[in-house]
């Protein structure tokens, strides 16, 4: 816990307290703020109104004055038969699971992750890729032209990696994931299956519309839809994804996969290189949405206790 966050957060809890004394008269306060996410997923904070505090609980107090506010901070067991720190791999930050992860949820969520989309994250990615694939535009023949390999080992090498980057397999492992959460009554494996189905369908409905766009035609003259890698996209975004979900360590293998789907489409003669640069930044803009909103809203919930009121800070999302 950093100290420096902690003190803020209580400092504008306090304050948000102080702007509404008209609490201590007994009447109705909209209580709802938005306090940044420094405590965590678990944490909370407690703003308890005393008319008399102990010189004991290290407050000197004179009656005359304004009634006292303590404040302190509890963190509930994560596990009462385990430790409770935080295991060192899961990611801080991760998506809280749904109470519902049907059909329904996952349009519902689909929905807003479009509403979600424009972002000052997704602007920065969008930002990087773009200026990425223009400063690699340059060299993206003699990049071909260098990777084209004939040897039978380095063909049969990458051979897979473009039916692991297609949507019908990565949907595929999607849906599985999904299901099999769905059946035996996991509900984090389900959302892991519902994140990666919408990340896959956000990134179609980002990858699509720029083919069209740009029609760039590809290096072995197939067609005109090279710009940008939907392979490169689809596969960064279930990456992303599941980094976010289950944290780096867990997600190691995934951006393996992603980087040798992204790899053989050069060795394929089927994309450029700034194509494939475009499409890992598409992709990661698409699973980060999916994972990323809905984190870092707070609600102040007024509680009676004996001898005044106790005002519970809640971190609440999707």
């Amino acid at each position: 816990m950093n100290r420096d966050a902690d003190a803020r957060v209580r400092a504008q809890a306090v304050q948000h307290v102080e702007h509404r004394r008209q609490l201590l008269l007994g009447q109705e306060v909209d209580l709802k703020v938005q306090v940044p996410p420094a405590f965590g997923k678990s944490r909370h904070v407690v703003l308890r109104h005393q008319d008399h505090v102990r010189e004991e609980d290290g407050f000197e107090h004179n009656d005359t004055e304004a009634p006292a506010w303590v404040v302190s901070d509890t963190v509930p067991p994560l596990d009462q038969d385990g430790p409770q720190e935080q295991k060192a791999d899961a990611p801080e930050d991760k998506p809280p699971t749904p109470a519902h992860t049907g059909f329904r949820a996952l349009l519902v969520g689909l929905k807003d992750d479009i509403t979600h989309l424009p972002s000052r994250q997704n602007l920065y990615l969008a930002g990087i890729g773009g200026g990425l694939a223009l400063g690699t535009h340059a060299v993206d023949r003699t990049v071909n032209a260098r990777v084209l390999n004939q040897y039978d080992v380095v063909n049969e090498i990458f051979a897979p990696a473009k039916y692991y980057g297609d949507t019908p397999a990565q949907m595929a492992f999607s849906i599985g994931t999904w299901a099999l959460g769905r059946v035996m009554d996991k509900p984090k494996m389900s959302h892991l299956g519902m994140g990666l189905l919408r990340a896959q369908a956000l990134t179609e409905i980002l990858v699509e519309p720029i083919k069209l766009a740009t029609r760039r035609e590809r290096p072995d003259g197939s067609n005109r839809q090279s710009f940008p890698s939907g392979h490169a996209a689809i596969t960064l975004a279930a990456a992303a994804v599941i980094e976010r979900h289950l944290g780096w360590r867990r997600s190691v293998v995934a951006y393996a996969i992603a980087s040798y789907v992204a790899a053989s489409r050069l060795h394929d003669n089927r994309h450029y290189l700034s194509d494939v640069v475009f499409g890992a930044a598409v992709g990661s803009i698409a699973g980060r949405t999916v994972t990323a909103h809905g984190r870092d809203v707070w609600t102040l919930t007024p509680m009676p206790v004996p001898g005044g009121v106790v005002i519970a800070a809640t971190r609440t999302g999707f």
